[in-house]
């Protein structure tokens, strides 16, 4: 069959992808910017890739008509426009209005799960988007999840960046509140299972785990799982600003998703009823299986996807082949170059480089840069990477996004997402057993000029210290 995934970059579409191709599906990937998407090798004959920007008509016919089903997994929740909500609307109506004139049966939704009338934002609009879906004229199947607990995904980098870093917790009242989380496993088989199943055909379903827990026994039970002693105490007098500001500062998270997390976790969401389970012969783990499985995959270092990555995670918001060719004029450039002894040993520390491996020089300094920007509403550093030797454009990497990395090439290309008076770019290249390093700086007015003489004083012995480490 021939199944079209949109949202094929995200941290749901690159879970799913391997298992739609396991069972011998053709899966043509809808991505917005070809450049950030990589392909594994054992994949490539068995998918297509296309660029498609559901806000923009006009990109629409690259869709193919012969397609078997869809799956429709984008949203905009924290997209740098506050405007999300219609944004998402008008994804959706570009989306019904092209599949319309494809020939596809079904088309699936992964979306929340809606049970109260007064529900947040970022809820209704997902509601909304539903409702739109519904209007097209083929089968409709949507998938209804509360949290999704899994390696890098964004609730449990939450929840992990809470109970590691506060032993004592003075938390808002919705933490009380009452959810009903799901393993990104089950989310899969749901998905997979789901596809072209007549039994699913034009109905909603709730899908979630077998326990109903307060976010606060979420927060008790990786602790358990982490072997950790955590105080958590609710107090009623912490705003929804006050509350997002708190995730923000101490866990990864952007400030914008940060909103729309605290607006949606005021509203309880909890299964109506578990037919699903049923019809597709799925049964669900439990909350401490998931943790289980999900910390096995972060120490051995097989997180598949993770939000972070997402490119609303930082403030990336464009086609990177715009940023690729790295400009000169009106720039300011530290280039530094030193003839390596091994190839394999710098490209493998090049590789590595940032998380918890750090710059190899100078990392207070690093860290204070990130906190800075933490402050000033930036990303900060707290992202770090979703592996520690495998990187692809795309990936987030500290306060970084990765525009290139090819490591037979031996290059790797860099660009700020930190808050800056311009625009920053981090060259490494091996050309002939010599590595060039290159660091670009494209100023904005004279505070950008200010900016970069200011930091002069620290590319010295910093990006020379680097180099060095890099070496040896």
């Amino acid at each position: 069959m021939k199944i079209l995934l949109t949202g094929a970059t995200g941290y749901i579409g690159k879970r799913l992808l391997p298992i739609l191709v396991a069972q011998g599906h053709e899966v043509i990937c809808c991505v917005r910017d070809k450049n950030r998407f990589y392909i594994p090798k054992e994949f490539e004959k068995h998918i297509e890739v296309i660029e498609v920007d559901f806000l923009d008509q006009e990109s629409m016919p690259a869709i193919p008509v012969d397609i078997d089903a869809a799956y429709y997994l984008i949203h905009s929740m924290s997209s740098s426009s506050g405007n999300y909500d219609k944004l998402e609307s008008s994804s959706a109506n570009n989306f019904v209005q092209r599949i319309n004139e494809t020939k596809a049966k079904q088309v699936i939704y992964l979306t929340g799960i809606v049970n109260d009338k007064s529900l947040s934002k970022h809820l209704s609009s997902r509601k909304k988007v539903e409702d739109i879906l519904n209007s097209g004229n083929y089968a409709m199947t949507a998938l209804r999840a509360g949290i999704i607990v899994g390696s890098g995904s964004a609730s449990f980098e939450i929840i992990r960046d809470l109970v590691n870093k506060l032993p004592l917790m003075i938390t808002p009242k919705w933490l009380n509140t009452k959810c009903q989380p799901i393993a990104i496993n089950d989310v899969l088989d749901f998905l997979s299972k789901s596809l072209l199943n007549p039994l699913t055909y034009n109905q909603n379903f709730d899908i979630g785990g077998p326990d109903i827990l307060s976010y606060k026994e979420m927060l008790l039970g990786y602790a358990k799982a982490k072997n950790l002693k955590r105080w958590i105490f609710t107090v009623p007098i912490m705003t929804p600003k006050l509350s997002s500001y708190w995730l923000y500062f101490v866990t990864s998270t952007s400030y914008k998703l940060a909103t729309a997390l605290v607006s949606s976790m005021k509203v309880e969401v909890v299964c109506r009823d578990p037919r699903i389970n049923e019809l597709l012969q799925v049964k669900p783990m439990t909350y401490e299986k998931a943790l289980s499985r999900a910390l096995i995959k972060v120490s051995e270092d097989k997180v598949a996807s993770s939000w972070k990555d997402s490119l609303v995670s930082g403030r990336f918001n464009t086609n990177m082949s715009e940023y690729l060719k790295i400009p000169k004029k009106d720039c300011f450039i530290d280039r530094r170059k030193m003839g390596i002894i091994d190839r394999e040993h710098t490209l493998n520390k090049i590789w590595s480089i940032g998380g918890d491996t750090g710059w190899y020089y100078g990392d207070w300094l690093w860290e204070l840069r990130g906190f800075i920007d933490k402050l000033s509403g930036g990303v900060g550093s707290r992202r770090g990477r979703t592996n520690k030797k495998d990187i692809h454009a795309g990936d987030a990497l500290d306060f970084w996004r990765v525009l290139y990395a090819n490591k037979e090439e031996g290059k790797l290309i860099l660009f700020a997402e930190m808050k800056l008076p311009g625009e920053a770019w981090l060259e490494f290249k091996i050309i002939n057993n010599v590595l060039y390093q290159s660091a670009t700086f494209k100023p904005r007015g004279i505070w950008g000029k200010l900016y970069w003489y200011s930091v002069l004083p620290f590319h010295g012995f910093l990006f020379k210290g680097m180099l060095h480490r890099l070496i040896n």
